[in-house]
């Protein structure tokens, strides 16, 4: 195996806990990556603002990747490179989403709209990515610039029917897949894990074979097909952690810092 340079790393189920918190141990291991000259990255479907917090306890000096690759942002949030959604396509999707009655938020210019303050999951994002979202009456507007629109329900089976529908009614149109099974995020068809990780490695200096990469979602199946060192969480389900080359444990048993510890720390896997 080539030498590990880099290791990109989802977020949530991932780099911090279901309590949104990144542990001691944590921060401690990833700074052993960073002694060691091995550079870290974070990818989400979060927007770039929604990570902001974590640029510090990470000491990320890397870009970062939000909306699952729809927009690469630097540190003081500026950004470097993004892709929006087509207009006709966000249109379709918000009809389509709107039929099967699942909640909608769409996020356009830096910002997170939303129609219903009282939503499901909207006080839930909110401590999660520490920023308000934007009430508005409709989404005309933002859906001509859009990065992501995000179906958001508790019913896991509708959304993952959605998910398949979507899918296959849009074929290579855009990226439809489920960050969490209570949220389906539609992006740009190149703004998806798997293109998004050769990216950041561009963007970092890295090749793909330098690459190390860690996720606990359906959406991060596609970055382990394109690294040599891929880890899922052990929170993550069955099939996913099928796709992946390891596994560590749960998010809340410090499955990320052992992982970094086991293969990237203390010699050839």
């Amino acid at each position: 195996m080539t030498r590990i340079a880099a290791l990109i790393s989802d977020v949530d189920g991932t780099v911090v806990t279901s309590a949104k918190r990144v542990t001691a141990r944590t921060r401690k291991v990833v700074a052993e990556l960073h002694a060691r000259g091995i550079k870290v990255a974070i990818i989400s479907g979060r927007p770039p603002e929604g990570m902001r917090m974590l640029i510090e306890p990470l000491g990320l000096t890397t870009p970062i990747a939000g909306f699952n690759g729809g927009a690469f942002a630097r540190e003081d949030m500026t950004i470097l490179e993004e892709r929006l959604l087509p207009p006709q396509i966000a249109y379709w999707t918000f009809d389509y989403l709107e039929k099967r009655g699942v909640d909608i938020w769409v996020y356009s210019g830096g910002k997170w709209l939303i129609r219903d303050p009282e939503g499901v999951h909207v006080e839930h994002e909110e401590f999660t990515v520490k920023f308000a979202p934007k009430v508005v009456p409709d989404f005309d507007g933002a859906l001509e610039a859009s990065h992501k629109i995000v179906g958001v329900s508790n019913d896991h089976d509708l959304l993952a029917e959605c998910e398949t529908e979507v899918q296959t009614l849009l074929g290579a149109a855009a990226s439809a897949t489920r960050s969490q099974p209570y949220y389906l995020d539609i992006t740009h068809p190149d703004a998806n894990k798997g293109t998004a990780v050769h990216i950041l490695a561009r963007l970092m200096g890295v090749t793909m074979d330098e690459v190390a990469v860690i996720g606990d979602g359906n959406n991060d199946v596609g970055m382990f097909a394109e690294s040599p060192l891929s880890i899922a969480m052990g929170n993550a389900s069955d099939w996913v952690k099928k796709q992946a080359r390891f596994t560590t444990e749960a998010n809340d048993d410090e499955g990320f810092a052992n992982a970094l510890e086991k293969y990237l720390l203390g010699g050839s896997p």
